[in-house]
């Protein structure tokens, strides 16, 4: 098989970049090592900023999103019973939408064979070849039988244990990582949301965020140590943690109902500034992670997409070799922002456990600035919403 751009990874970083040169006449085969199924089943993130639902208007693939998501004027940061919200519709003349990942990749997926987007699925055993030649190919194993796909690229787009990034090879030189002395908890029911926008609170008994990805379905996470085991935690146990941290400041209450998914995810900041080797790039967690708070791993990948597929657009329309070339620093320089607002989010709502007195102090001062500067709430506001591309 022949083709201009191979894609690893059926994310929606892939299906996005897939999407946009497809829209471009450049043929692209993507290749997932999962099953359709397998990948709607990944519960992910669900706030999106403006360039991701940009993205999908661009693409005309916005219709259900549209219909279904909710736009968020603002959200909130609670610290003990006090509420600060951050308007960032009156201070950045923006909004978020939430809609959930899961959504928009069946978006995507749906869309793929009108689009003339083939997709690989169940391929397993993919490796890359030939990266740094003009003539890269990529190999893989479905149906008991190894395949062979040609490209003039690679985009590799399949996660932080792809093996994308393995090609790239791993030079500590370029490999940045904090990992976080704490999980998330979180659970997904088919419940109201306790609130009507989202509740970021930093209290005695640690963080807590109260979330939504539809007007019946709400996501909440509780901070938990990093040696914490779901099995030590039984539903009724996590809904009445979240009944003590948000009955007292949200506007409803927190309303129970049956777990459609618990699970603990760890939390950790991670950068591989080596994004291209060759004709191979990255894109999405396979070049970096951040923490949940912020909601920022799929706009980030979003963003990532929007560049690379720009600089392919160039090279197959017009043969200009520079945005190519740029597309590395132009991407790093938009990763390191939006990993620093996630960091900060995370330091400024989280109580650490080798923090002692000084920094509660100082972290209760932040909060307290935060709560009574409009330059303060505006630059939360703006990274909140998304920097521009």
């Amino acid at each position: 098989m022949k083709t201009n751009v191979a894609i690893i990874g059926a994310g929606p970083a892939g299906l996005l970049l897939g999407h946009l040169l497809r829209a471009e006449g450049i043929d692209c085969v993507v290749v997932e090592r999962q099953s359709p199924a397998y990948v709607l089943s990944r519960i992910r993130a669900g706030v999106l900023e403006s360039v991701t639902t940009g993205l999908m208007q661009r693409l005309g693939l916005d219709a259900r999103m549209r219909a279904e998501g909710m736009v968020e004027d603002g959200f909130n940061l609670a610290d003990d019973d006090r509420m600060i919200r951050i308007d960032i519709k009156a201070l950045t003349g923006e909004h978020v939408t939430v809609y959930g990942q899961t959504e928009l990749t069946r978006d995507l997926m749906d869309a793929a064979p009108d689009r003339g987007l083939q997709i690989v699925y169940a391929a397993s055993d993919v490796a890359l070849h030939d990266v740094e030649s003009d003539r890269p190919w990529v190999s893989y194993v479905a149906d008991g039988q190894t395949h062979r796909i040609d490209a003039d690229f690679i985009a590799g787009c399949d996660g932080f244990h792809g093996a994308s990034r393995k090609a790239i090879g791993e030079d500590p030189a370029h490999r940045f990582e904090r990992v976080y002395p704490f999980g998330w908890l979180g659970i997904l029911a088919d419940v109201p949301p306790c609130h009507p926008e989202l509740i970021y609170a930093n209290g005695p008994r640690g963080f807590a965020l109260a979330s939504m990805r539809s007007p019946t379905r709400s996501r909440y996470y509780i901070q938990v140590p990093q040696e914490a085991r779901i099995e030590d935690w039984s539903e009724d146990r996590l809904w009445d943690e979240l009944a003590l941290r948000f009955d007292p400041i949200s506007e409803r209450g927190v309303v129970r109902g049956p777990a459609l998914e618990m699970s603990i995810a760890p939390l950790r900041s991670f950068v591989f500034e080596k994004m291209r080797r060759g004709r191979l790039f990255l894109a999405g967690d396979a070049a970096h992670i951040v923490p949940p708070t912020g909601a920022k791993g799929l706009n980030l990948a979003a963003s990532d997409v929007a560049y690379l597929a720009e600089a392919l657009i160039a090279w197959f329309g017009k043969g200009e070799e520079a945005p190519l070339a740029g597309y590395e620093a132009r991407a790093l320089a938009r990763i390191w922002k939006a990993e620093r607002f996630s960091w900060y989010l995370t330091k400024l709502m989280h109580r650490f456990p080798e923090d002692g007195a000084f920094e509660h102090r100082m972290q209760r001062a932040e909060i307290d600035y935060v709560a009574t500067s409009r330059a303060m709430q505006t630059a939360i506001a703006e990274n909140y919403v998304g920097l521009p591309l």
